[in-house]
């Protein structure tokens, strides 16, 4: 079933469907609920039958065995790809071209060129292409690019983040796509890929790019840890520090940003936790900080309500979109260039050039 895609959706809830019912598709699914006033999630899709059956039990959604089928007989607005994240792509271009608006999970893709052709095939198709980076909506995270774009650090010097978390052999070998060049990539480009994200979004663009990765602790593809060194635009320097390979349990995920007139880090297992935060001159969002670090009973955080909220919005002409496709090609270009650095000993420089 082809449709005309049409905005702004206001007359009725705005229809999404499903596609992948694996391991973060639980946030999807509680995220919709909770907003059912202006959103229903009416098709579950998955080639994996008992997975699809927990989805349907769970939902009530209609069932379908793969995408072709979904399109054909669903009315979905929408399709949101929970899928392996090598299929982004092709799966987001073959619902636009049936007229559906497409939300992916992170990575968008795992290859360069195929996350510029699925922007493309999107924008000439006219539906709208989300992104999820739901850490940026986090309260901790919102009140520290409100510091950096009010100019409260002054020249930015130094930037470091670190994802210190555990994915144990078994986590790789329930699905054998994680891991995978073709399908996922390494912890660069799947569990740090919010916090690229993150440096870009609050201190970048990014000039160019040195990188490291190895496989240490897995029997994996790709890398299970990196280091990433960029040069900012704007002067400033920056360093990612990631391994799945922590002791036990995941340890930290966490930014520190340092300039001329402040220093603020902001810590946890999942940048939710505002450890300290210092200015030389206070403003009215300071007394926000004493209450804005919660618990994180996951690394994914609380945001897929919040970054739903916003697509809501969007789809009903309310809100502009919080990241669209372009947006996301940002934090995937600057994962490439790692990768290019690191498969070829040398610094990358962006833009990327073919």
């Amino acid at each position: 079933m082809k449709v005309s895609p049409s905005l702004p959706i206001v007359q009725r809830p705005i229809r999404f469907a499903l596609v992948g019912c694996g391991r973060i598709s639980a946030n999807h699914i509680e995220a919709l609920r909770q907003h059912a006033d202006r959103a229903q999630l009416v098709a579950v899709c998955d080639n994996r039958p008992e997975a699809l059956a927990a989805a349907v039990a769970k939902t009530g959604a209609a069932g379908y065995a793969s995408l072709d089928e979904l399109l054909e007989a669903s009315d979905c607005d929408i399709v949101t790809l929970a899928t392996p994240s090598g299929l982004h792509p092709r799966q987001a271009m073959k619902a636009a071209r049936a007229g559906r608006h497409v939300l992916t999970e992170k990575p968008m893709a795992t290859k360069w060129d195929e996350g510029m052709e699925m922007v493309r095939v999107c924008r000439d198709a006219g539906v709208k292409l989300f992104v999820v980076k739901q850490n940026r909506l986090n309260p901790t995270m919102q009140l520290l690019k409100h510091a950096v774009d009010a100019g409260r650090f002054g020249r930015i010097h130094c930037v470091v983040v670190n994802v210190f978390w555990t994915r144990p052999q078994r986590y790789y070998d329930d699905a054998p796509w994680r891991g995978r060049w073709d399908l996922d990539g390494g912890a660069f480009l799947n569990q740090a890929s919010h916090y690229v994200d993150m440096v870009d979004w609050l201190v970048g663009p990014v000039d160019n790019v040195h990188a490291y990765t190895a496989t240490l602790g897995r029997d994996i593809e790709a890398e299970d840890t990196g280091v990433m060194s960029l040069r900012l635009r704007k002067g400033g320097l920056a360093s990612i520090n990631v391994t799945m390979l922590t002791h036990g349990k995941n340890f930290e995920g966490s930014i520190t940003i340092l300039g001329e007139r402040g220093t603020v880090r902001i810590g946890g297992v999942a940048v939710n936790q505002i450890q300290h935060w210092e200015f030389d001159s206070p403003a009215p969002e300071d007394e926000a900080v004493k209450n804005a670090s919660y618990a994180a009973p996951s690394v994914y955080g609380p945001g897929h309500p919040l970054y739903y909220d916003n697509v809501i919005g969007t789809l009903r002409g309310e809100k502009s979109a919080e990241v669209d496709g372009y947006e996301g090609l940002r934090s995937l270009e600057v994962i490439i260039a790692a990768y290019r650095s690191a498969r070829d000993g040398c610094r990358v420089g962006l833009p990327l050039v073919f």
